[in-house]
């Protein structure tokens, strides 16, 4: 089968490789997924460039590519939830990513059937964006009635954030391009900064949470915008102790990432706010609760570029570009 990979890490570029290599061989308890399309993501390029790796190390050669959708072609012995022929979306385990190619080996528990009335395409817009949104607000555990900062709004993970915040009753502040405004207002925020004109701290009241999906700079400047007792989830600052131990990540690492992040840590101390960092877990059972939520409210998700999986070079400096106004996916159907 055709995939994309990568043979080493690369600082300087985004180059991925076009391959043969085997189908996979199916364990007992995964399913073998015929890929239709690709979510790409700033993920995806990340880990080209040896950013997570001190989360998630990989050995090379490594297939590209955190999230798909697909038919299920075969099934494991012990899978009981799925059959061949079934419609999926998945976020593959950290450790075993692979969705650039026309075939992946996932474990039936991190796959979920995809909602109904949605396209291959729209669907592989979803897991990676939704469950991180999802596991986000539950590291916030929010009450109804709290309010929310989703910095960048107008890209793929504002699409999925904001209606789920909604679900869970919070009132949502977001900002990104003027253009993508009222798309965004429709997707249920309750006030939308243009961030060339307006400045979210001059602009918003102090909140109890920020999503943060900027890191640098951002992050510490979104720290002033939480009330006392607030929490700030970051997808793009430092890893600190607590995620260290969450992730299952070994007592040294523990310890090493709670000095890493000693000055978010500090910084949110003497605001009385509580800083936290995620990197989005593979979760089937999620997966299929977000999928209930999208049919029962009717959301699609914005799609900005569809590239075919021979542009998958393309698409990538595509997502590196800031901007978007939804989300970049690859197509596996001539």
């Amino acid at each position: 089968m055709k995939a994309f990979q990568i043979f080493g890490y690369n600082k300087d570029g985004r180059r991925v490789q076009k391959v043969e290599v085997e189908r996979p061989d199916v364990k007992p308890d995964e399913v073998l997924i015929e890929v239709r399309a690709a979510g790409v993501n700033p993920l995806d390029n990340m880990i080209i460039r040896g950013n997570v790796k001190i989360v998630t190390p990989y050995r090379f050669p490594l297939t590209m590519g955190n999230e798909c959708s697909g038919v299920i072609v075969q099934t494991g012995e012990e899978v009981r939830d799925f059959a061949v022929g079934d419609r999926v979306f998945t976020r593959l385990p950290t450790d075993r990513i692979g969705a650039f190619a026309e075939y992946v080996a996932v474990p039936a528990s991190a796959v979920a059937r995809m909602p109904q009335g949605l396209t291959f395409l729209e669907a592989a817009c979803i897991p990676l964006t939704a469950l991180t949104a999802y596991q986000a607000l539950e590291l916030m555990q929010p009450k109804p009635g709290a309010t929310v900062f989703i910095s960048g709004g107008s890209g793929g993970l504002g699409a999925m954030a904001i209606p789920l915040a909604k679900a869970y009753g919070l009132t949502v502040f977001t900002n990104g391009n003027k253009e993508s405004r009222e798309r965004v207002l429709a997707l249920g925020a309750d006030r939308y900064l243009d961030y060339r004109q307006e400045d979210y701290l001059e602009a918003l009241p102090l909140v109890d949470y920020v999503l943060d999906s900027l890191g640098g700079k951002e992050l510490n400047r979104q720290m002033r915008l939480l009330k006392e007792g607030g929490m700030i989830v970051s997808l793009r600052g430092l890893p600190n102790g607590r995620f260290a131990k969450r992730f299952g990540l070994p007592w040294w690492k523990q310890c090493l990432f709670s000095l890493v992040a000693f000055q978010l840590e500090r910084e949110a101390h003497k605001r009385k706010a509580t800083y936290e960092f995620l990197f989005v877990e593979s979760n089937g059972s999620q997966l299929a609760k977000i999928a209930q939520l999208l049919e029962q409210q009717s959301i699609r998700p914005s799609i900005d570029k569809v590239f075919t999986f021979d542009q998958t070079n393309e698409a990538l400096a595509k997502v590196a570009q800031a901007g978007s106004t939804g989300k970049v996916v690859l197509t596996f159907v001539e």
